[in-house]
């Protein structure tokens, strides 16, 4: 299979939609596979109610059966056609954070989007993304887009067309270009059908904006038990894993310089990931920069980047710092966790 490749100005204007735009919606029509850029990560879109067409994002990505996908709308009226119930909680994060990073878990409306989008729960994730290239294919197709990361399941998520590129090229029909992704790290999952609204995945909208607009929100327990069955995408299974072994390091700069010079004397090249901050603090074979401490958005926006990055080098084991989990932190360490496998060195 050729992928094709269309590119796209990131802003569109929606009384102009760009032949490149109509060409990859028709495709969506026909049954293919078409990845394109939301303000989060790149997605990998296929008709939702097309089983057919959802069984060749699974196939592409080599992504497990049981891990459901996101529902990627452009207006309510695709809502309502989807879901069952819609509560007034629900109602107002619609009002303030959509177009967004946020996705709502809602009951579905059984018989209208295929069953292998839900992995077989009564519940479907749900989101309108932020992005008007985003919108524009999603209008123009006039489908809903069950739509994942677009990238070969366990890696890094992509952030530019051309990380999708080099992950899936001659594994699905196209890719929309529209340069590089803003957020850099996926949606905040929420789940709008337990008594207290619990975050499934964190992401671009914060615990702390989140309990501004709605009160108490929960975190739910399956975040560190990976053994439950997962309500959400990205709960179960490694994700957004470089090639190489990983650790993350809570401690001070010097405590990791420690653990690089005891892996670099039994002859392994190593890898550091660290902020512009804290930079010059390390001697290791590799080092890179993944942001700002200063402004953690700057590290989730790169983070994924970084990974592949460390992909180019042949290192053989990479240290990355620790983040604080306040705001979208705690976006960051829940992917850097699932990075390293849950392997993280604490300074005693």
């Amino acid at each position: 299979m050729n992928t094709k490749v269309w590119v796209v100005d990131n802003i569109v204007d929606k009384r102009l939609i760009y032949s490149q735009i109509k060409e990859a919606a028709q495709w969506l029509k026909d049954g293919e596979v078409v990845a394109f850029p939301t303000e989060t990560v790149y997605g990998l879109g296929a008709n939702a109610k097309d089983t057919k067409a959802v069984e060749k994002i699974f196939a592409a990505k080599g992504r497990p059966s049981d891990n459901p996908l996101i529902v990627h709308i452009a207006h309510l009226q695709q809502l309502d056609e989807i879901v069952s119930d819609v509560p007034c909680l629900a109602r107002t994060l619609i009002e303030h954070f959509w177009p967004g990073p946020l996705t709502l878990i809602l009951p579905k409306k059984e018989g209208v989007i295929s069953d292998k989008v839900t992995a077989g729960l009564s519940t479907v994730a749900v989101r309108m993304p932020a992005h008007p290239v985003a919108l524009a294919l999603i209008e123009e197709s006039g489908l809903p887009l069950a739509a994942p990361s677009a990238n070969i399941s366990g890696r890094p998520s992509p952030t530019t067309a051309a990380h999708v590129f080099a992950d899936l090229n001659g594994q699905i029909a196209g890719i929309v270009d529209g340069g590089e992704t803003g957020i850099g790290v996926e949606s905040t999952v929420l789940d709008c059908t337990s008594d207290v609204p619990t975050i499934l995945r964190p992401g671009g909208v914060t615990k702390e904006a989140l309990e501004q607009v709605i009160g108490n929100v929960a975190a739910d327990s399956a975040l560190t038990d990976e053994r439950q069955t997962p309500k959400s995408p990205g709960m179960k299974y490694t994700h957004y894993a470089p090639k190489s072994p990983m650790a993350i390091v809570q401690g001070s700069p010097s405590f990791l310089q420690t653990l690089v010079n005891q892996q670099r004397a039994l002859g392994k090249k190593v890898g550091v990931m660290t902020t512009e901050e804290n930079r010059s603090f390390y001697d290791a074979d590799v080092v890179l920069t993944c942001g700002s401490r200063h402004d953690l958005r700057t590290v989730a926006s790169r983070l994924y980047d970084t990974l592949r990055k460390f992909d180019e080098t042949n290192v053989d084991f990479i240290y990355s710092e620790s983040f604080p989990t306040e705001g979208i932190g705690a976006a960051i360490m829940n992917r850097l966790r699932k990075a390293a496998g849950h392997q993280v060195i604490a300074e005693k």
